[in-house]
Order: structure tokens, then C-alpha cells, then sequence
């Protein structure tokens, strides 16, 4: 056979080849010129700024990047994955703005790639949907969280916050406490109240599943979490099918996680097709009072493995995040004599006013605890990673035109820190949030997200940070261990949280009963 018939055809291919994707080069070159005016980090030839994405990842120090990057290209810039561009915003009005008009006005969805993550952690999830699927989920929730929802298990919350005092003087007198794992207990144990009807106290039989084995779900809600930022910033889902460690971390932390919760989910299920019937099953009243079995019992189209997926979601959302927030308030608290002081007053007059402090009245007069919380999650916005959003149709910016297909994400650290915004941005400062009281416009608290989506459990993160902080004020006087160093010594999985575990030193107070 001659050679240059077959010589012809493979450099014709090959030209065809190279002119395809010379022109999809310069397609990708064109739609998003407008985006080279924007400030960007160097970037690789083909990788862009992907290997200084995963090197952020890898040493858990991401949300850290996208912060380094805002204060040295400002509150608006674009690093590339592979071609592919993502704009940070770091102004908090911004970005208030853009969540709501954009998803409104269907000029922005959630990115694929978040949803991809998402939905890849065991199922289909709230955080990875979009339109009806959405929809009639979040309706199903939403009653459950809403303030009149969550009111109802006031005290419920206070009963769990005075276990963790508890715990704190139970200690050797002078010994230091890491109270981010007290705070981590607290949390998941009022979620797993809350969602599966799980009793407070470890000691009592819950006959629905096993019991809530705090270390070991709160091992494997890690490893998913940190599984997660990873495919969101470029790891494949296919990857979790290798011989790898972090694969069979994952798969080991899955199963742990379903162990735990589907034979509750089973059962609830039962109980809303009429195969069994409460009485039958033995349930306890809690498990017939639990969100599970409400939720369920008025949306039929929850399949075993919907529902599966969306307990690990909900588990994972209302442990870690208010958890290290109450850690870096109570260390903050400590740094700062005079608010410790002013906040410990109030306590005491609402105290010894209502002889609670979880009642509607007295979180009505807590509002400075709340400011507190509000001023922690301002410096340490702990869910920095949870989403990002994807231009479908074309999306003006501070005068800049956004083309279809870019990815918006925000660095939270920046957008806290905004001086524009807040000023005197790096200090401490609760009255801030007191000022709106006084006639002045609010501020943005955006750590729970903005429009329709924003955080489903905004009201009992609060209730519970409310309560747990007012609770420790009332009981002890306490100090850093190390510092400031547990406050700017960080780390970063999918949330920014406290390596030392916030240890303090607690002194009981003499006024506690």
C-alpha cells in the first residue's frame, strides 16, 4: 500500500485536530476578554492556577490563599482552572447583591462543580440542587427552621449547654479545657435530637439505630467534608474508585455514616408508607417527634437513598460550623477584659430576671450575646467553602460584563474584613452589630448565605450559640491557654477551625448554682 495516501490522511487529521482546537483556544480567548482587565495571580501555560489551588488544599490552607490573593489583587479578581476562569469577590455588599438579584433573575445557578460535589458525597443533597428538586425539598425543611420551629426546642438547647458546663466542672480545678470537641458534642448531639430523635443523654436507649458515637461520625463527617472541597477544586469523582488511602478513607467514612443512619431512615420510611405503625415498631416518642419522621411523613417522593444522603448533608451542616464558631467567640471573649466583663453583666441581670436563660424572654434581652456571635463569624467565617455560583447569562459586575460560563466564588476572610464595610475591620468590635438598633442601616452578615438559599439553620445556630455563651458566662471566668495562637493559628478542611482545640483555663465563679 502506497505511504503517501495514508501520509496525506494523517496530517490532514492532524491539521483538523490542531484547527478545532485552535479554534475553541480562541473561542474560550474571546468570550472571556473582558475578564484580562480584572487583577490575577501568575498562571501556568494549560494548568492556570491550578497547582497552587491543590498545594492550598493539600496543606489545608485554601480559604488562606483566596485571602493572601484579595489583599494583593483587591476585592475583585480571577484565578483560572486550566481556561477555565473564577471571579472572588470580597466586598460583602457585593456580594449580598449578586446571590440575590443573579439567582433571581436566573442570571447565576449554583456552579456544576459544587453541585457535582455535593450530590457525589452520597446522593442527591439541598446544597447540590437546583429549580423543583430544590424547591420541594427546601419546602419540606424549611418549617422545621424556621424561628417559631426551632423556638420549640429552647429548652432542649439550654438542658445541652448546661451538660457542656457540666463537663467544664467536672475538670480538674486549673487544668486546661479544649472546648472545641465540647463544642463539636454539643452540637451534633442537639442535631441528632433534632433530625433522629436521639436522647441528650448518652445513657439512655434510643431502640431506633445505634447510638450517636460522637468521635466515630464525627471521624467520618470529616473525611467526606475534606473529600468534598477536594473534588470542588478539581479532583475528579471517579478518583474515589482508586487504590488509594484517601479513597478508602472515604469509603470507610460512608459506611460508617449509612451504619449509623439508615436504620432510621428504613423505619421512617415504614412509618409514612403505613407498613408499620408506631405502636408496632416501639419507637420512642422522640423518634415520632423527630424532624425525620415529621418531614417524611408530608413528602412522599423521599426515596431510602434521597433521604440517606440528605441526613449525612444536615449532620454535617449543624455540627462543625457553629461549633468552632462558639470557639473562636469564647477565645475572643478571653482577648478582651471589657466585653468579657459587659457581656458577663447582662448575663447576670437576665439571670437573675427570669431564673433562665433560654426562655423567648430571656434570648429577648440577650441581644448583645448575639452581637458577639454575629462579630465572630465576621473574623472567622467558618464556612467559607460551602458553594459557588456559575453565570449562565451574561452578568454586569462593578461595570465589567461576567461572560457565561465563569464560576463566582467569594473569599470570606476579605469580605469580613472589608473596611468599607466595617470599619476598624481587624478588631473586635460586637457594638457594630448593635448600631442598626440605633436607626443605622444593617449590616451584611452573610456567613448564612443570602436570597432563597440562604442557611437553613441560621436560627438554631444562633439559639445555640446564644445560649452555650450565656451559659459559660454566667458559670465561669476563663483564659486562653495559648493565646492568640488559637486564634490565628488555623486550619482549613471544609471549614476554618481551631488545631489546639481552644484550650482555656475555667474558674467556677462563686455566684454559680
Amino acid at each position: 500500500m502506497p505511504l503517501y495516501p495514508l501520509t496525506l490522511s494523517v496530517l490532514l487529521t492532524t491539521t483538523a485536530i490542531a484547527a478545532l482546537m485552535g479554534w475553541r483556544y480562541w473561542n474560550e480567548q474571546q468570550r472571556y476578554r473582558a475578564l484580562a482587565t480584572l487583577p490575577s495571580p501568575p498562571k501556568q501555560p494549560l494548568l492556570g492556577n491550578i497547582p497552587d489551588i491543590l498545594n492550598a488544599v493539600q496543606q489545608k490552607r485554601f480559604f488562606q490563599l483566596l485571602w493572601d490573593w484579595s489583599k494583593q489583587y483587591g476585592s475583585m479578581y480571577v484565578y483560572w482552572v486550566g481556561r477555565n476562569p473564577v471571579l472572588i469577590l470580597g466586598q460583602p455588599k457585593l456580594i449580598e447583591t449578586i446571590i440575590i438579584t443573579g439567582m433571581r433573575d436566573g442570571q447565576l445557578i449554583r456552579s456544576d462543580i459544587a453541585r457535582r460535589a455535593w450530590n457525589d458525597i452520597s446522593g442527591p443533597i439541598l446544597l447540590g440542587l437546583e429549580g423543583d428538586e430544590w424547591k420541594w425539598r427546601r419546602k419540606a425543611w424549611n418549617p422545621e427552621f424556621t424561628v417559631t420551629g426551632v423556638a420549640r426546642y429552647n429548652n432542649m438547647v439550654g438542658q445541652a449547654c448546661q451538660l457542656v458546663s457540666h463537663r467544664i466542672h467536672q475538670a480538674p480545678q486549673g487544668k486546661p479545657v479544649e472546648v472545641d470537641p465540647l463544642f463539636v458534642e454539643l452540637t451534633m448531639r442537639v442535631i441528632a435530637f433534632l433530625l433522629l430523635g436521639i436522647p441528650l443523654d448518652p445513657q439512655q436507649p434510643t431502640p431506633e439505630g445505634p447510638p450517636l458515637a460522637v468521635q466515630e461520625i464525627y471521624q467520618a463527617m470529616s473525611v467526606i467534608a475534606y473529600r468534598f472541597l477536594r473534588v470542588a477544586t478539581g479532583e475528579k469523582t471517579w478518583q474515589k474508585y482508586l487504590p488509594t488511602q484517601a479513597s478508602r478513607d472515604y469509603w470507610d467514612a460512608k459506611k460508617t455514616l449509612e451504619k449509623f443512619l439508615l436504620p432510621r431512615a428504613e423505619l421512617a420510611l415504614k412509618l409514612r408508607d403505613g407498613e408499620i405503625t408506631a405502636a408496632e415498631s416501639g419507637v420512642s416518642d422522640l423518634f415520632q417527634n423527630s424532624m425525620l419522621v415529621k418531614v417524611i411523613a408530608k413528602e412522599p417522593r423521599y426515596s431510602q437513598g434521597d433521604l440517606l444522603a440528605e441526613m449525612i448533608e444536615l449532620l454535617i451542616a449543624g455540627t462543625d460550623t457553629t461549633a468552632h464558631s462558639l470557639s473562636f467567640a469564647a477565645g475572643e471573649l478571653a482577648s478582651h477584659p471589657a466585653i468579657f466583663q459587659k457581656a458577663q453583666g447582662l448575663v447576670d441581670h437576665v439571670y437573675a430576671k427570669y431564673g433562665t436563660l433560654s426562655s423567648v424572654e430571656s434570648l429577648t434581652e440577650l441581644t448583645y450575646i448575639r452581637a458577639i456571635f454575629k462579630e465572630t463569624l465576621r473574623l472567622y467565617s467558618i464556612a467559607s467553602g460551602s458553594t459557588s455560583l456559575q453565570v449562565v447569562s451574561p452578568l454586569a459586575i462593578a461595570d465589567v460584563v461576567i461572560p457565561v460560563g465563569t464560576k463566582i466564588f467569594w473569599s470570606m476572610q476579605a469580605a469580613g474584613r472589608d473596611p468599607e464595610t466595617y470599619p476598624n475591620p481587624d478588631e473586635f468590635q460586637p457594638e457594630r452589630w448593635l448600631e442598626e438598633e440605633k436607626g443605622s442601616p444593617s449590616l451584611p452578615l452573610i456567613d448564612f448565605g443570602s436570597g432563597a438559599h440562604r442557611c437553613l439553620g441560621e436560627h438554631l445556630a444562633m439559639l445555640e450559640a446564644t445560649v452555650m455563651l450565656a451559659e459559660l458566662l454566667r458559670q465561669f471566668d476563663w483564659e486562653l491557654v495559648n493565646g492568640r495562637a488559637s486564634l490565628e493559628n488555623l486550619q482549613q478542611n471544609l471549614l476554618i477551625y481551631p488545631p489546639d482545640g481552644m484550650p482555656l483555663r475555667f474558674t467556677p465563679r462563686k455566684i454559680a448554682v
